[in-house]
C-alpha cells in the first residue's frame, strides 16, 4: 500500500497562508521580505506534495481552489495553535510576550480600544497588538478566516464560526451641538426630528440597518439628510451645525465629555433603540494567552463605556 502521509514543512504553511492573504506571490513576498521566486517555489512544491492545485492563477491575482480552501482552514488552525503554544511557553519563562490581531470599527478606536491597549501595556508591555479598521460585514469574515484573533462590531448575526466573548448595549440617539434647542431633551422621537436635517451612517454601518425600519415607520425615508461612511465626518457635520446625527455615543466620548456635543436617546415604541456591541473570537480555536488577556481588557473597556447608557 502506498504511504500517503504528507510531510509538509512548517515554512510551506506560512508561505501558503501569506499568499492566501495577499492574493499574489509578489505582494506576499514583499510582506515576508523574501524573493518572489523562492516563495513561488515553495507554493509549487506544496502543490506537488499534495498532488493538487491550491490556487487558480487569474489575471486579477490568485484565488483558492476547493483544495486550497480545505488547506486554508487547516493552516489557520495550525498557525493559531503555534502562536498559542509560543505565548504559553513565553509565559512559563516569564517573558509575557506574544502578538494579538484585532479587527474593529473606526468609532471604537476613539475610546474603547485605546483604553484597552493602555491597560494591556501597563501589565503586559511585551505583548504587541495590531489593529485593523474594517467595515461591519468584513469583521466577522476576518475572524472566521483566521486573519484576526479578535473582532469588535455592532449587531453581528449569530454565526457558527464565531463565539461571542463579551457584549455591551448602547442606545441609538440624536447627536446635537451643546446649546441647540434640542440639547435639553431627555429623550426624543424621530417624529420630533421631522424638520431637522439628518446625518445618518451609510449602509456599511450596522446601525444604518437598525435605523432604516424606524425611519420608514416614522415616514422619514425622504427626509433631508447627509449620509456619511465615517464617524469622524458625522461628528464634524454636527459640530458645524449642519444637522442632527443618528448614532450611538461610541466615537463621541471626548466631545460629549467636553460639553461640545449632546447625545439624546431615541425613543421608539415603548422603549429605546438598543445596539449590541460584541467582542468575538473564532469558534473551535483556542485563543493564545496574550489574546485571552487582551480580550479581558477589551471587555472591561466595553462595559465601562456602556455604563449608564
Amino acid at each position: 500500500m502506498t504511504d500517503r502521509r504528507y510531510r509538509i514543512h512548517a515554512a510551506s504553511l506560512v508561505y501558503f497562508d501569506a499568499v492566501r492573504r495577499a492574493g499574489s506571490i509578489r505582494e506576499a513576498a514583499r510582506r515576508l521580505n523574501v524573493a518572489s521566486s523562492a516563495l513561488n517555489r515553495q507554493v509549487l512544491a506544496l502543490e506537488a506534495e499534495l498532488q493538487t492545485p491550491l490556487f487558480k492563477r487569474l489575471p486579477g491575482g490568485l484565488k483558492l481552489t476547493s483544495a486550497g480552501e480545505i488547506l486554508a482552514h487547516h493552516v489557520t488552525g495550525v498557525l493559531r495553535d503555534a502562536e498559542r503554544l509560543q505565548s504559553e511557553l513565553d509565559a512559563l519563562k516569564g517573558l509575557d510576550a506574544g502578538h494579538v490581531e484585532l479587527v474593529t470599527l473606526e468609532g471604537l478606536c476613539h475610546h474603547i480600544v485605546p483604553n484597552a491597549i493602555a491597560a494591556m501595556s501597563v501589565r503586559h508591555p511585551r505583548v504587541s497588538i495590531g489593529v485593523s479598521i474594517l467595515g461591519s460585514a468584513e469583521i466577522p469574515r476576518a475572524i472566521a478566516s483566521g486573519d484576526a484573533d479578535l473582532g469588535m462590531a455592532f449587531e453581528v448575526p449569530t454565526q457558527a464560526e464565531l463565539y461571542r466573548v463579551q457584549a455591551a448595549s448602547f442606545r441609538l440617539g440624536a447627536v446635537v451641538r451643546a446649546g441647540a434647542p434640542l440639547a435639553a431633551s431627555q429623550h426624543i422621537t424621530l417624529a420630533e426630528l421631522r424638520d431637522e436635517t439628518l446625518i445618518v451612517p451609510k449602509d456599511n454601518f450596522a446601525n444604518r440597518v437598525q435605523l432604516n425600519p424606524a425611519l420608514m415607520h416614522a415616514e422619514m425615508t425622504r427626509a433631508r439628510r447627509y449620509e456619511a461612511g465615517s464617524i469622524d465626518l458625522m461628528k464634524q457635520l454636527v459640530l458645524r451645525g449642519l444637522g442632527v446625527a443618528l448614532m450611538t455615543r461610541v466615537g463621541l466620548e471626548a466631545e460629549i465629555a467636553s460639553g461640545q456635543l449632546v447625545h439624546i436617546p431615541l425613543r421608539h415604541g415603548r422603549g429605546y433603540l438598543p445596539s449590541a456591541l460584541g467582542l468575538y473570537a473564532r469558534s473551535g480555536t483556542a485563543l493564545s494567552l496574550a489574546a485571552e488577556v487582551f480580550a479581558q481588557h477589551l471587555a472591561t473597556s466595553m462595559l465601562e463605556a456602556a455604563t449608564g447608557d
